[in-house]
């Protein structure tokens, strides 16, 4: 299976590795976003989060905001988080309508049961109202570090029908990671992932600088490997969690070792110790490299 790219931001060689990149926000980061919107290239793709306990208005307000400010709006959709059919429907309605969304990112979700009729990211896809309202590309997530709730295998099957059917539905997929410390392990789900014929683009996930402890908070709700070993590739010590860190030793690793083999690549970024820190580490890592 190989269907044609379309993501913004694609077209055009990457100057380096942090070229190219995407960002993930909440409703509640607009004005950061602002703030560092001269830093961020023209369709930088800027994926909105469906928290518990959002409404959808702030929501809709954050990908107009998006879109003003000359950015690609990605918005959330957190399956099992979804009321009804009319909640979904209405709100990619006013996402399109209002701020021109054509692309979306779909997850299951965090609980274990759904408030609606939805109960994964396969039946949102198979409704039908993404392509019907004229989405061109799909986000759907990918675990280099595997899934706490399926096997390696159903992983890679669940991934592998997910692309498929996406393209099947005249829609582009997008695999976008989970974040991680550890670029060995993510290069080998790579290799594996093409191996396997998955040639959708991929975003991986990559932490942006964050206080250590704010790191260990989100990797532990996560499920995010962070071993001794691990966190001393990344540049962390676990007797001196004081301090923060940065992506450089991983994102380095990443320009020296992604080959034409991996695949179309590029990076997501999630800014868990701030927006602007994180805007500001891709412009600088930009200029040294």
């Amino acid at each position: 299976m190989n269907t044609p790219v379309i993501h913004p931001n694609w077209a055009r060689p990457a100057a380096n590795m942090a070229d190219g990149f995407s960002l993930e926000i909440t409703a509640k980061d607009v004005e950061s976003l602002r703030a560092a919107a001269h830093d961020i290239p023209p369709e930088t793709p800027v994926a909105v989060t469906f928290l518990p306990g959002e409404e959808f208005s702030a929501r809709v307000e954050a990908v107009k905001a998006i879109r003003e400010l000359g950015f690609e709006p990605m918005p959330h959709f957190s399956t099992r988080r979804i009321g009804s059919v009319t909640e979904f429907e209405d709100y990619l309605a006013r996402a399109v309508s209002e701020a021109g969304v054509k692309r979306c990112f779909v997850i299951a979700g965090d609980p274990s049961e759904p408030e609606g009729p939805f109960f994964d990211s396969s039946s949102l896809i198979a409704s039908g109202a993404f392509e019907r309202m004229g989405i061109s590309a799909i986000g759907i997530g990918g675990h280099p570090e595997g899934h706490p709730k399926m096997s390696q295998e159903q992983c890679w099957s669940v991934l592998e029908e997910k692309c498929a059917e996406i393209a099947r539905r005249g829609m582009a997929p997008l695999i976008v990671t989970q974040f991680a410390f550890d670029a060995d392990v993510v290069l080998d789900w790579l290799a594996a992932l093409r191996a396997r014929g998955i040639h959708a683009p991929v975003r991986i996930g990559v932490p942006g600088p964050a206080g250590i402890k704010t790191l260990m908070r989100f990797a532990s709700r996560c499920g995010v490997g962070a071993s001794a070993s691990v966190l001393a590739k990344y540049g962390i010590s676990i007797t001196r969690l004081i301090g923060s860190a940065g992506p450089d030793k991983l994102v380095e690793t990443f320009e020296r070792r992604l080959g034409a083999e991996h695949g179309p690549v590029r990076l997501h970024f999630y800014p868990f110790g701030g927006l602007e820190k994180t805007v500001a580490w891709i412009r600088d890592y930009g200029r040294a490299h």
